[in-house]
């Protein structure tokens, strides 16, 4: 049996894929957690083979659980399922160590099969978003400007910023004004529209 942790902030979703799964003759979901910080304790309790994620929950992103998890349970492997099928997560994704990224509506024999293929060790990636991953090219943001990006999102001005970040105005205004350059906007609240919906921060 291929022992499944399901982590979904959506009840239902979380609930749905579970039912879904346990159908499965070689598949059996032995946790389920709602947030992302509380994946690590469930599955050193549980000791699943395969943990499904997702990317956007309290507590800590799927992407964030995903290398947490790699840490503190090198044999379990994370598959990211996701409605948010964005380019610069599934880099992110990868590179925190996750197995598989594939969005909610694929089919849930093709998520057995992803499962499966997972735990044998390979890895499974939604194919449109692989060849929309190509196109778009890595994401062009230092670590800092996704920082003061994030930072940005809810509109302060950069002397807000500058206390929160602890960097001084010109410093913030320097990341801001690259940040803007590099996704090609006008503003600092188009930049951080820009940067989420590409998935880079």
């Amino acid at each position: 049996m291929i022992r499944i942790l399901l982590a979904d902030d959506q009840a239902l979703v979380r609930g749905a894929l579970a039912a879904l799964l346990d159908l499965e003759p070689d598949i059996e979901v032995v946790a389920q957690v709602g947030r992302g910080d509380q994946v690590v304790a469930a599955a050193l309790e549980s000791r699943p083979d395969v943990a499904l994620l997702d990317i956007e929950m309290p507590g800590l992103s799927g992407i964030e659980t995903t290398a947490e998890l790699r840490s503190a349970l090198p044999d379990c492997r994370s598959l990211i399922v996701t409605t948010f099928g964005r380019p610069g997560y599934l880099r992110r994704a990868l590179d925190a160590g996750a197995q598989g990224f594939v969005v909610k509506d694929t089919p849930a024999s093709e998520l057995a099969d992803a499962v499966r293929r997972v735990h044998a060790g390979l890895r499974v990636v939604d194919p449109e978003l692989a060849v929309e991953s190509l196109t778009h090219g890595a994401n062009p943001l230092t670590e800092r400007e996704q920082e003061v990006l994030r930072a940005a999102q809810d509109g302060a001005p950069a002397s807000t910023l500058a206390k929160r970040l602890s960097l001084s105005q010109g410093t913030v205004r320097n990341h801001l004004s690259s940040a803007i350059r590099k996704t090609g906007c006008t503003t600092s609240a188009e930049a951080v529209r820009q940067a989420e919906a590409n998935g880079w921060l």
